[in-house]
């Protein structure tokens, strides 16, 4: 079974912590990379969905006071900004994520 600890999600995407956390349970055991491309109207409107949906996000700016809200949105705008393929106002970020499916005994 998976095992808890603080850092643990680090690592829960190499097969190696696949292997060995669930193998000796699987008859099983397949992870393909999978590609998904996010699409957003602009960087901010990502930024806007994401600190209204995807829970750590929304969670980092509860945490936040004004100025540091704003220092952090300033960052993930300028992130967005080194990755997004658009050659226009969209966003268009290319990435990678493991798919695993694991078939128990």
């Amino acid at each position: 079974m998976p095992t808890k600890d603080a850092d643990g999600s680090a690592v829960w995407g190499t097969r190696e912590w696949l292997q060995t956390t669930f193998g000796a349970a699987a008859s099983a055991l397949r992870a393909e990379p999978r590609h998904f491309t996010f699409r957003y109207r602009s960087a901010q409107h990502f930024l806007d969905i994401f600190r209204a949906y995807y829970g750590p996000m929304l969670k980092a700016f509860e945490m936040l006071e004004e100025a540091g809200g704003k220092a952090l949105a300033r960052d993930i705008i300028d992130l967005v900004g080194c990755v997004n393929t658009s050659n226009d106002e969209t966003m268009v970020v290319p990435s990678e994520y493991l798919e695993v499916v694991i078939t128990k005994r």
